[in-house]
């Protein structure tokens, strides 16, 4: 957030290598869309499936740390706070993992 080490994106080891962000734009490497592309966001759900909180906890640290590059870059057009809560953390929130197909409970004779 101060520019010093790697980036959460870049130091998480879950992020699919081929589509990480490109700082201090928030783009794609990949394909040029702005970040999390698509198929980063598919990735990063199969990542984190067992734990939406890391991933929730991981993506406002994206957040916060494009925020930051952004403003750098332009303060007038950092962008609309909404368009970047939702671009970073609106769709997992979107997003409901199918619950695991359970059996039918069988009540116990008495």
């Amino acid at each position: 957030m101060n520019g010093d080490g790697p980036s959460a994106a870049e130091a998480d080891p879950k992020m699919p290598s081929e589509h990480l962000p490109l700082r201090p734009l928030w783009l794609c490497r990949a394909c040029g869309q702005p970040w999390p592309c698509g198929r980063a966001k598919l990735a990063l759900l199969a990542s984190y499936q067992d734990s939406r909180l890391n991933l929730l906890l991981y993506l406002s640290g994206c957040l916060h740390e494009a925020i930051d590059d952004l403003h750098r870059l332009n303060p007038r057009t950092t962008g609309d706070v909404r368009d970047m809560f939702d671009r970073f953390l609106g769709w997992p929130a979107r997003h409901r993992s199918r619950p695991a197909a359970t059996e039918p409970q069988i009540p116990e004779e008495t």
